[in-house]
């Protein structure tokens, strides 16, 4: 049955001018540099096809109004007064999670699939454009499968779990479950980042140890289990904490839910361990070594999130500015909004070349590619989230008023655009990281100079901005100058990924406006650049 149009004639007035609804997306198939970037990858496009035509469906769009608009509800008791620590979700919140574990959002990383960390970050990139804060419980539980490897008896109770492609949010152990999603719980009032002044005690007990402690940010709490550090006799340790006992509730208590900014369909809770039972993970006292690995790939999918937000907020105002006229011409063909429209597409390539080459880097095997991997991926998660918010707030400009009412997705778009910058360590812990990866692994800077010196030779601006820079920091930087050196280098790279991959009108005007300095300090501010090939790939 054919769904009526809404009505346009009104007894004060005829509704004219106004963009059409978008209908049915197609968010692969509308996406030339998606799909150009996974074929120069060797990825399978089968599944992220299926999964980007379902996201873009108009219904799923709408589901993740609702999701957004019923906030969790804290259910910390029934009604006879026994405590259940437990979380109410709208069931499109479910909805959205069955829909990307089913995909293999957590799984296909993990499971032999050629390309499964590019695959994966794909995904994270198509999720993050209709329902980013579902994504928090799918990234943690494709993080969590590596550190699980350091307890194989764990491992093989979990990981089979977390990549069985069910959702399952039963209340139950995770023996009796089809599937398991894991969260994390790290940060504590008084460190924040500093996770070595955390205070949660650990005792041994048997075989397993006793928590006792409270912790500031637990992301998704209704999780099946999480990893948390905790001090232990020999000092910072890694636990994995479940959150179901065989019989009953473990001893972790939620005080309240965290009132957000964005991200809002999924839940951020304020905890407390009152002896919970722990299983340790790793060697006592290396707590931070063990869990590295869960934070190194969740900062795969914050290098990857905000482009997908570039995209979800560029192709609102490209749409609004195709169908809406203003002074006897439509926006489109107007010079000034078609420059903007085109300095907002150069973020979004940069990004999302830069994200998925650190991807591949993820799925590869030698000590070259996890090097590159890790000083990537710090790169990548700077520039790309420093960036987000600038483009969805100019993306919303271009809506007028009409962006800023929560009828439009434009204000879910804003409040998601600073959260990846902030999780997994916000710039100034990322810039540190930088420098002390560059400092302590030698090949991390060889690869990465390696993959500048590529695009050498083809844009004499490139050039002139690479010489520059080794000459501007011949050494690592005083800690002061760390945010102009990530930036600078992260700009490089950028460049040099799509002089190499992309067409010459998008690396000729990254070149241009972003190192060159052929252009000013806001959006659009810019001129030369060839702005109706740039914008031809907006609509794919």
């Amino acid at each position: 049955m054919t769904t009526p149009a809404p009505r346009a004639n009104l007894p004060t007035h005829h509704v004219e001018n106004q963009p059409p609804a978008r209908g049915d997306l197609d968010l692969w198939g509308n996406d030339l540099p998606l799909r150009e970037a996974i074929a120069r990858e060797g990825v399978q496009p089968d599944g992220l096809a299926d999964f980007g035509a379902t996201l873009g469906r108009s219904e799923m769009r709408e589901a993740a109004r609702d999701a957004n608009r019923h906030s969790p509800e804290l259910r910390l008791f029934d009604a006879g007064g026994r405590r259940l620590d437990e979380i109410h979700f709208h069931p499109t919140y479910h909805r959205f999670l069955q829909t990307g574990i089913e995909a293999g959002y957590c799984a296909i990383a993990w499971d032999g699939t050629a390309g499964g960390h590019t695959a994966h970050a794909a995904m994270v990139y198509l999720a993050s454009q209709i329902e980013p804060s579902t994504c928090c419980p799918m990234t943690m539980s494709y993080a969590a499968y590596p550190a699980l490897a350091n307890d194989p008896e764990l491992a093989s109770i979990w990981q089979p779990k977390l990549t069985s492609r069910h959702y399952d949010p039963r209340v139950l152990p995770v023996t009796e479950k089809m599937g398991a999603t894991l969260g994390m719980a790290m940060t504590e009032k008084q460190g924040g980042s500093d996770v070595r002044a955390n205070a949660t005690r650990a005792e041994k007990l048997d075989d397993h140890y006793r928590l006792t402690g409270h912790k500031w940010f637990c992301s998704a709490p209704m999780s099946d289990g999480f990893l948390t550090l905790a001090q232990s006799e020999a000092g910072l340790s890694c636990f994995l904490v479940p959150r179901w006992l065989e019989g009953e509730r473990n001893a972790i208590r939620i005080q309240r839910l965290k009132d957000k900014l964005g991200n809002r369909a999924n839940a951020s809770a304020e905890i407390e361990y009152e002896g919970a039972m722990a299983y340790l993970l790793g060697e006592e006292g290396r707590g931070i070594a063990t869990i590295i690995e869960m934070i190194h790939h969740t900062r795969l999918d914050t290098a990857i999130a905000p482009a997908g937000l570039m995209r979800a907020a560029i192709g609102e105002a490209h749409h609004w500015a195709t169908h809406r006229a203003a002074f006897q011409r439509r926006l489109i063909d107007q010079p000034l909004m078609r420059a903007v429209l085109a300095d907002l597409a150069l973020d979004w390539e940069g990004a999302l070349v830069l994200g998925l080459r650190v991807a591949r880097a993820f799925d590869g095997t030698t000590p070259e590619d996890r090097a590159f991997a890790r000083i990537g991926v710090a790169l990548a998660k700077y520039l790309s989230n420093k960036r987000c918010p600038v483009v969805t707030y100019e993306a919303m400009e271009v809506l007028g008023g009409s962006g800023y009412v929560e009828d439009s997705v434009m204000p879910m778009l804003y409040r998601e655009a600073p959260l990846n910058g902030i999780w997994e360590g916000s710039g100034n812990v990322i810039c540190l990281d930088i420098l002390r990866t560059l400092a302590r692994e030698p090949l991390a800077g060889e690869v990465l100079q390696a993959e500048l010196t590529a695009a050498t030779g083809t844009d004499p601006r490139y050039d002139a901005a690479l010489q520059a820079h080794r000459q501007r920091w011949p050494a690592l930087p005083p800690e002061a100058e760390a945010r102009w050196f990530a930036e600078q280098l992260a700009l490089l790279l950028s460049a040099s990924l799509l002089i190499r991959h992309a067409p010459a009108s998008i690396a000729d005007a990254f070149v241009a406006t972003r190192l060159a300095g052929e252009a000013g300090r806001t959006t659009g501010a810019m001129a030369g650049a060839d702005v109706s090939s740039i914008l031809a790939r907006i609509a794919g």
